[in-house]
């Protein structure tokens, strides 16, 4: 597992997927958990207001690796 990160170009484009994928999930939480919790039921919202915590934590580890592999690709950030 540990070669998969010694290709900078991998790293940089999981990276990337990273970012999106807690930006989309950041996204969803928000709406779901503060747009239109009124027609959702009690478990549906838990799992909404799980996404909140958990999408911006992506959104940090995907932005981290980026920033490494650009360093390692002697990128500016």
């Amino acid at each position: 597992m540990l070669r998969y990160f010694d290709d900078p170009y991998r790293t940089h484009a999981l990276g990337d997927a990273l970012l999106i994928l807690g930006l989309v999930l950041l996204g969803a939480g928000v709406m779901g958990g503060y747009v239109i919790d009124d027609r959702l039921s009690l478990a549906t919202q838990v799992l909404t207001h799980i996404l909140v915590i958990v999408g911006p934590t992506l959104v940090k580890i995907g932005y981290v690796m980026r920033i490494n592999a650009r360093h390692r690709l002697h990128l500016a950030y």
